[in-house]
C-alpha cells in the first residue's frame, strides 16, 4: 500500500488530538510508518496513548523532540502554530510539511464541498450537510466542525459528497487539496497572532481554499464583503465558475433576495427557494449562511423543494445562537462560539428584543469599537467576564451599565437581575475561552448547566 502515499512512507505527526489520531490511523491503514509527537503532559494523553498502541504507532508526549524530523513528511495538526521551531526546521531541511486536510484529501473518492470564512463556517457546514441528508444523498460532514476529515474518508464512495468546515490553520499546509465546491463566507481580522499580526497573511491563508481549483470547479463567495470580493476577483483563475451571494443587492447569478425571497440563479435557471422570514435560524448573518449553503446544494444536485424544507426546519448548531430556555419571561441564548468581535456584532443584530450580554474571556487583541453602536442600540447591560473583564468594562461603561462577574454562575445571576421580562440573556464572549475553560464548548456547556439550574421566581 505504501506506493499510494504521495509523501513517502515515513510520517511524523505533530499533535495528538482528534485530527492527529485520525490521520495516524489513516496513514497506518495505507502502509505508512508513523510517529506521533505531542507536547501535552503524558498524564493527559492516556487515551491517545492507548489508541496509538492499538494501531502500532510510536509516540512521545510532554516534548516535541527532533525524532519528528526523521521522516519523509511531517503532518501538522491545526492547533500547532506554523512558527514552532520543528516545523521551521522541517521546512529548512526540505522535509514535506502538510496538514491533516491535505493527507485525507489524497484518499478521498468523493467530491468535496469546502466551507471557510472568519464567521459562520460551522453553521453553514452543518446546514449544507443537512441539505444533502434531507435530500437522501450519501454524504458526510467533517473538518473543523468536530469530526476529522481522515475519520470519514474510508466510509465514502465516489457518488457521495463530503462537506468540510475548513479553518485557515488547516489550509496553511495544503498542496493538492482541491474542493469541487469552495465557499468563502467572509474575511475579517482574526487569529492574527498566528499570521505575524498581518491581516494580509490571514487573507492569503483563506484564499488557499481555491488555489488548486480549475475547470469544472465552483467558488461561492460573499459579494457584500469587500475583502472577500477583492480577493476573489484578483486571484481566482478564469476556469473556476464564480457564484456570489448577497443580502444587499440583486445579482445576475448566484444567490440574492428578490421581493423578500431567497433566490438562486445558476446554470441558466432561477429558483425561488424560500421567503427570508421563513428561514428557521435568525439574523442577517444566517440569511447569508443560508444563501451559501443553498448555492452549494443546488450545484451538487439537491432539489430546490428539499432545500426549502431544510431551511424551514434547521435549528442551528450547538453553541451558536443556541436557545437554552425561557424562564420568568427571560430567554437565555448560548453563543459561546462567538470568539471574535465580528461574531458578536452579528449576534447583537440577530434579535429584536433587548439584550443583556455576557462578554469577555481571553482577549485576542480585540477592538471593541465596532460593537459600540449595536451595544448602544440593542443592549440593556453587559456582564464582563474572564481575563478581559476590565477591557470590556472600559469599552462599554460609557454607553450601558456594565457589571463584572468572577464565575459563570455569578455572571448568569447578574444577567438575570439586570434583565427584564421580554429580554434575552446572551452569552456572546468575543474572546477565546482558555482563561476559565478548556474550549468554547466547555464554556457553553457550563453556561447551559447554570441556566438550567435556575429556579422560577414565581
Amino acid at each position: 500500500m505504501s506506493e499510494l502515499l504521495p509523501g513517502g512512507v515515513r510520517y511524523s505527526i505533530l499533535g495528538g488530538a482528534r485530527s492527529g489520531l485520525a490521520v495516524a490511523r489513516l496513514l497506518v491503514e495505507r502502509g505508512a510508518t508513523v510517529f506521533l509527537s505531542d507536547s501535552a503532559p503524558p498524564e493527559k494523553m492516556a487515551p491517545a496513548a492507548a489508541a496509538l498502541e492499538a494501531i502500532g504507532v510510536a509516540y512521545e508526549f510532554g516534548v516535541n523532540s527532533h525524532r519528528v524530523l526523521d521522516a519523509d513528511t511531517v503532518v501538522v495538526s491545526p492547533g500547532v502554530p506554523s512558527d514552532v521551531p520543528l516545523v521551521q526546521e522541517a521546512l529548512a531541511m526540505g522535509i514535506g510539511v502538510v496538514s491533516e486536510l491535505e493527507v485525507a484529501g489524497w484518499f478521498c473518492p468523493a467530491p468535496v464541498v469546502a466551507i471557510t470564512g472568519t464567521n459562520g463556517k460551522t453553521t453553514t457546514t452543518a446546514l449544507t450537510g443537512r441539505m444533502f441528508s434531507d435530500a437522501r444523498m450519501s454524504s458526510a460532514v467533517a473538518g473543523n466542525i468536530g469530526t476529522a476529515f481522515s475519520e470519514v474518508v474510508g466510509t465514502l464512495s465516489g457518488d457521495a459528497v463530503v462537506v468540510l468546515e475548513v479553518s485557515s490553520f488547516q489550509l496553511d499546509y495544503i498542496r493538492s487539496f482541491r474542493p469541487k465546491v469552495a465557499a468563502i463566507l467572509n474575511i475579517t481580522p482574526d487569529h492574527l497572532d498566528r499570521y505575524q499580526h498581518s491581516f494580509g497573511n490571514y487573507i492569503a491563508a483563506k484564499e488557499r481554499v481555491f488555489m488548486n481549483q480549475g475547470t469544472g470547479d465552483v467558488l461561492i463567495y460573499n459579494a457584500d464583503d469587500e475583502v472577500t470580493r477583492m480577493a476573489v476577483t484578483r486571484d481566482v483563475v478564469a476556469a473556476v465558475k464564480l457564484l456570489p451571494f448577497s443580502i444587499r443587492q440583486p445579482l445576475e447569478r448566484g444567490a440574492f433576495l428578490s421581493g423578500g425571497v431567497l433566490t438562486v440563479a445558476t446554470g441558466g435557471k432561477r429558483h425561488d427557494i424560500i421567503r427570508s422570514d421563513a428561514i428557521s435560524i435568525p439574523g442577517e448573518h444566517n440569511l447569508a449562511n443560508a444563501m451559501a449553503a443553498s448555492l452549494a446544494a443546488i450545484v451538487m444536485g439537491v432539489p430546490p423543494a428539499s432545500i426549502r424544507a431544510t431551511l424551514k426546519n434547521f435549528k442551528g448548531v450547538e453553541h451558536r445562537l443556541e436557545f437554552v430556555r425561557e424562564l420568568d419571561g427571560i430567554a437565555y441564548v448560548n453563543d459561546s462560539k462567538a470568539t471574535n468581535v465580528d461574531s458578536v456584532w452579528y449576534a447583537l443584530r440577530a434579535f429584536d428584543r433587548p439584550l443583556v450580554v455576557l462578554m469577555g474571556g481571553r482577549d485576542k487583541g480585540n477592538d471593541y469599537g465596532r460593537l459600540r453602536e449595536p451595544v448602544q442600540e440593542n443592549v440593556r447591560a453587559v456582564v464582563a467576564i474572564g481575563e478581559s473583564a476590565d477591557k470590556v468594562r472600559a469599552a462599554f461603561a460609557p454607553v450601558v451599565p456594565v457589571e463584572p462577574a468572577a464565575t459563570m454562575s455569578e455572571a448568569v445571576s447578574a444577567a438575570r437581575r439586570l434583565a427584564r421580562p421580554g429580554d434575552i440573556v446572551l452569552l456572546s464572549p468575543a474572546c477565546a475561552s482558555f482563561d476559565w475553560f478548556e474550549n468554547y464548548e466547555h464554556r457553553g456547556k457550563v453556561f447551559k448547566e447554570v441556566v438550567m439550574s435556575l429556579k422560577s421566581r414565581t
